[in-house]
């Protein structure tokens, strides 16, 4: 196994790994030693790709330190759900930080997180987290909440970023930040593509050759979708809906328009910014992916919402 310790090699300008703390005393330790006011975080349950990069770089751009956790928080899976076989690859996960310039890298186990074993007192999503995502996997968005309002006290950090791929994650976490007075700014980074337009996810891992092909009709749809948005919102899910029923193998869950603040759906006269959302599944893996939106005139896909 890698030493964290030990310098990368390979080059004139070589990078310190970041130091890694694996328990309570040692990331109080480590993060002691950080200035207090400027630490970003960048949370993360392993198997790093390049958009966990784009996060990290991000937050380095703007913050004097950057923490990345790595954490497969069991809170977030039911009873069915793929924790068992998630991809755990700490070492590749390790050599993305130190080429990034992380400072800390907090790795705990699930009994350094919940010391009394599952946790009897949650942070709650409400009525956001029952929709969408929350629908299809309930109670995820209420362990979701708990562990990254978990690791905002540990690392106090006073921003943190996330990618706009988990758009509902991400408006709850906000929510939360706000309704619970957390002193912390969340940070909404653009989701980071494949070449072919898959959007960048750990799960990826789990297609085959032929899913992947299959996966790409989510984010056709969303493109589709966006293009006829100057129309109005039928015209986005009609254009949307009419890639998807073309790929039989695509089991679909959901496609939305909705808007960003409420996820509810947008009427046929709304104009402005909404969330066009999907999620299915192919093969074995369920896949979700999002594109913000501007509705009427001059409208079109947008990188992030204005209002954050």
């Amino acid at each position: 196994m890698t030493d964290p310790t030990a310098p990368v090699q390979g080059g004139a300008a070589a990078l310190a790994a970041p130091v890694v703390a694996r328990t309570r005393d040692e990331l109080r330790e480590a993060r002691a030693g950080l200035d207090d006011g400027d630490v970003a975080v960048v949370m993360t349950m392993g198997a790093l790709h390049e958009g966990h990069a784009t996060l990290i770089h991000r937050a380095r751009a703007t913050h004097r330190h950057v923490v990345v956790t790595i954490f497969l928080n069991p809170l977030q899976f039911g009873p069915k759900e793929d924790l068992s076989r998630y991809p755990r690859t700490f070492d590749a996960d390790l050599e993305i930080c130190t080429a990034a310039g992380v400072d800390l890298v907090f790795a705990p186990t699930p009994d350094v997180i919940y010391p009394d074993g599952d946790p009897g007192v949650r942070v709650s999503a409400g009525p956001l987290g029952d929709v969408l995502e929350g629908q299809a996997r309930p109670g995820h968005f209420d362990g979701m909440l708990t562990v990254v309002g978990k690791l905002m006290h540990l690392t106090r950090c006073s921003a943190a970023y996330f990618g706009q791929k988990d758009a509902q994650q991400l408006l709850l976490i906000r929510r939360m930040c706000r309704d619970l007075d957390f002193p912390v700014q969340v940070v909404s980074v653009p989701t980071v593509r494949e070449p072919d337009g898959l959007a960048m996810s750990s799960r990826n891992t789990y297609l085959t050759q032929s899913d992947r092909e299959t996966a790409l009709c989510l984010s056709a749809a969303l493109r589709a979708g966006a293009g006829a948005a100057a129309e109005g919102p039928s015209a986005v899910r009609r254009a949307a809906r009419a890639v998807l029923v073309r790929e039989p193998l695509a089991l679909i869950d959901y496609l939305v328009l909705v808007h960003p603040d409420t996820l509810e759906d947008v009427p046929e006269w709304y104009r402005g910014e909404a969330l066009l959302a999907v999620a299915g599944r192919v093969g074995t893996t369920r896949l979700i992916d999002n594109l913000p939106v501007l509705v009427g005139p001059g409208g079109g896909a947008l990188e992030i919402f204005s209002q954050t």
